[in-house]
């Protein structure tokens, strides 16, 4: 007689580092026997997990809602048990034991620690076999884990440790497992891509990654998160110019531009390097597609230094922009600093920023207008395709709306001429 499979649902919150993780746990405990799925509509389930973010205030007060939901549906009798990992459960395992002991048990950022309460061996070969639960066409690719950076404002290197980079060997048999499962797009993730290689290589080898992913057959794009702005590797900016696949598009999180304030964050970059970076890469690469965030009321900011922030966004005119209002995070060297920006001062200057941003993004995509590009199909409803250029990226960047005139295969690349712009959106018609 057959046995009925156990059923897991997992839940994932926080960032794409976070979803690989749990993307790789589902693979893991499907190789061994489990029905295991990502969280979809009110499905049965007996187990469920939950990899958590403990980031910021925000998403660690997500991740607390999520396991108090589902604490009750256990009490309740709807599920049978109820496990929590990821990065909120690593920084604060002893207190949410005592907080929530609902909770079956809580497990770190390392997975093989919670496949282990399923008896389920962690197999390094089995990362190359996750299945990308992204639309089916795109997936990230982490190449890295952890940080060896220790930004004043960041918690992230307490709980994820150093960075510790994978094999090139490792990530192109990744890649090519991805690419014979259709994607076609991929997104290359970690806390600090420049960093790659240092710890392995003994130099940073990013670009020497870049030019194999573009000999995989099958791969279209290719897009970079996450570059620091010191000591940025030129021959990374040499490399995306020479490659087609490789999109012009580049995630450089500055957070502040004031030298002071970086001095105090402890970002070891200064308004000059970035300066210099950005100058280069706009003369590479004159098309290029510029993303950043900045963090508004880091401890000490005054009126004027947010004012050079302001001006330099105003000058810079970035193609896209994330603002956060600093989070004073136990566990950081910020912490011992005085929070003394009040919250509505915070929350006024991120206003400022993202209406300044507004503007900038909506005169960049005008200049789109009558303008051809290929576009990736990422969804639809009944009106509309949904879709992207190569300088955006998907869920946080812009989108081009296509009426449906005539169908078009989700994933497909189509070439477009935009018609109308918006201020983060644009419109356009594919060519018969």
């Amino acid at each position: 007689m057959k046995t009925k499979k156990e059923k897991v649902t997992l839940i994932n919150m926080g960032c794409s580092k976070n979803l690989i993780d749990s993307e790789n746990i589902i693979t893991h405990l499907n190789y061994n026997g489990f029905e295991a799925s990502f969280q979809k509509g009110n499905k049965s389930t007996q187990t469920v997990v939950i990899n958590t973010c403990g980031f910021i205030h925000d998403a660690k007060t997500e991740s607390i809602d999520a396991i108090l939901q589902f604490a009750d549906l256990k009490t309740k009798g709807k599920i049978k048990k109820l496990y929590v990992t990821g990065c909120l459960s690593q920084r604060y395992k002893d207190d949410l034991i005592q907080e929530i002991p609902e909770v079956d048990g809580f497990f770190g950022t390392d997975i093989s620690e919670i496949l282990k309460e399923f008896n389920v061996q962690y197999r390094e070969e089995l990362l190359g076999e996750r299945t990308p639960t992204t639309a089916g066409h795109y997936a990230y690719l982490k190449i890295a884990e952890g940080c060896s950076r220790a930004c004043a404002f960041c918690a992230i290197p307490g709980f994820r440790g150093k960075h510790i980079s994978r094999t090139i060997d490792d990530i192109i048999c990744e890649a090519e497992n991805l690419a014979a499962k259709g994607i076609k797009e991929l997104i290359l993730i970690s806390q600090e891509l420049t960093y790659y290689g240092l710890d392995l290589y003994n130099k940073r080898n990013l670009a020497e990654l870049l030019n194999e992913l573009v000999k995989i057959e099958g791969i279209e794009w290719i897009r970079l998160h996450y570059l620091y702005p010191g000591s940025f590797p030129q021959e990374v900016l040499e490399t995306m110019a020479k490659h087609d696949k490789i999109c012009n598009y580049l995630d450089m999180p500055l957070q502040h531009i004031n030298d002071d304030i970086l001095k105090r964050m402890k970002r070891f970059s200064t308004k000059s390097d970035a300066l210099n970076i950005i100058s280069q890469a706009r003369e590479l690469i004159p098309d290029i597609a510029l993303r950043t965030t900045f963090i508004v009321g880091f401890p000490g900011e005054t009126d004027e230094q947010f004012q050079e922030l302001l001006d330099f966004l105003e000058e810079m005119k970035f193609d896209r922009v994330g603002v956060f209002e600093y989070s004073h995070e136990e566990g950081t060297s910020a912490f011992s600093y005085v929070d003394d920006v009040p919250a509505k001062v915070k929350k006024h200057r991120a206003q400022l920023l993202m209406e300044l941003q507004r503007e900038i993004s909506l005169e960049k995509n005008q200049d789109k207008v009558g303008k051809e590009f290929e576009v990736i199909i990422d969804s639809a409803d009944e009106d509309y395709y949904y879709g992207r250029t190569q300088y955006d990226s998907p869920e946080v960047d812009n989108e081009v709306l296509i009426e449906k005139a005539t169908h078009l295969e989700i994933g497909s690349i189509v070439r477009c001429k935009i018609t109308e712009a918006q201020d983060y959106d644009l419109f356009g018609a594919v060519f018969e």
